[in-house]
């Protein structure tokens, strides 16, 4: 494993983060049983993986404090999150988010949590999650409960980065966590510089996506951008439109190249993923701790995708249909 400064935290990470989300949710999103997802967790551990990232939404809180009871406590470092936003969409009083953070600590079996986030802050809610949230959480912060406030945005509802602009004003804010992949590139030119200057540290999420992991969806994206004039038209109608990833960049398949990218960024720290079967992990590991691809390959995904905006954003399965939070 390789391990790496989270900005200016004082926390030493592995680059490599687990994360306990999206559709797998350690496998419990896939029909796994929780000691399989603990068995997973376990692997991870195995590999050097010191980062860990949940949130009460996730509904992966308690077995991830049940997997990481045999570890020591100060050999891992753990990122979770409050919602900010009520089944309505209004607001949650301060006093709430602070109560999500007892109940996160309950579940997790610890007495302190590493990174704690607000988690996907749309832009029209910053200043309420600046003037009333964050400072609630940074009396907790005082008391020992959290060791860093960190902030979230929600890429599908903010593909322009408003809220994380207007954040990394506020030197509240230790940990940003962002979305950044091969064709959403935003964050090089409105996040990376001033995060790396400021000493913020950044976790990346959305790196693989169904864009990456289903070949259709590439090529159903390909074809509309090309239809929209965004990308060179042979795109939209290639039937391997990145095989130059494996040609001339090195890598072994698409996915392979997605964790290359994003891990090789300058100012990328952590680069999250998230799967339920221990093969995958591996898999994921090794890409995330391979070299960067050639030059020629990042060059021309630059080219061809450096102007893309909100491209392969998609949501979480469980956070689409009815009965989804308004935040995300």
């Amino acid at each position: 494993m390789q391990y790496t400064s989270l900005g200016a935290t004082g926390l030493r990470v592995s680059v490599a983060g687990l994360g306990c989300g999206g559709n797998s949710r350690l496998g419990l999103g896939r029909g796994k049983s929780e000691a399989q997802a603990i068995k997973l967790v376990h692997a991870a551990l195995e590999l050097g993986v010191t980062f860990f990232d949940t949130a009460e939404t996730y509904g992966t809180e308690a077995v991830l404090g049940k997997a990481l009871a045999a570890a020591p406590r100060e050999r891992v470092v753990i990122s979770s999150k409050s919602h900010i936003l009520d089944d309505r969409g209004n607001p949650l009083p301060s006093a709430a988010v602070v109560r999500n953070l007892e109940r996160s600590l309950e579940r997790l079996s610890t007495d302190h949590i590493d990174v704690f986030h607000l988690h996907a802050v749309p832009p029209r809610h910053y200043d309420y999650a600046l003037e009333e949230l964050a400072p609630a959480l940074l009396r907790e912060k005082q008391r020992g409960k959290i060791r860093h406030l960190g902030i979230t945005e929600t890429p599908p509802r903010d593909p322009d980065q408003a809220m994380l602009t207007r954040a990394l004003d506020d030197p509240c804010w230790e940990v940003v966590m962002l979305a950044f992949h091969m064709m959403n590139q935003r964050a090089r030119q409105t996040v990376f510089p001033r995060t790396q200057a400021q000493g913020v540290g950044t976790l990346l999420m959305f790196v693989v996506r169904n864009i990456f992991s289903r070949a259709s969806a590439l090529h159903a994206q390909l074809a509309q951008l090309a239809h929209a004039g965004k990308v060179p038209p042979a795109l939209g109608h290639d039937t391997d439109p990145l095989d130059f990833l494996i040609r001339e960049g090195g890598a072994s398949s698409v996915i392979d190249a997605a964790y290359r990218f994003a891990r090789h960024e300058p100012g990328a720290d952590v680069i999250l993923f998230g799967t339920s079967e221990e093969a995958h992990l591996r898999a994921n590991v090794a890409s995330i701790l391979k070299p960067p691809l050639a030059t020629p390959a990042v060059d021309k995904l630059r080219a061809l995708f450096g102007h893309l905006r909100g491209v392969g954003l998609d949501l979480p399965d469980y956070l689409r249909g009815p009965g989804a939070s308004p935040a995300f």
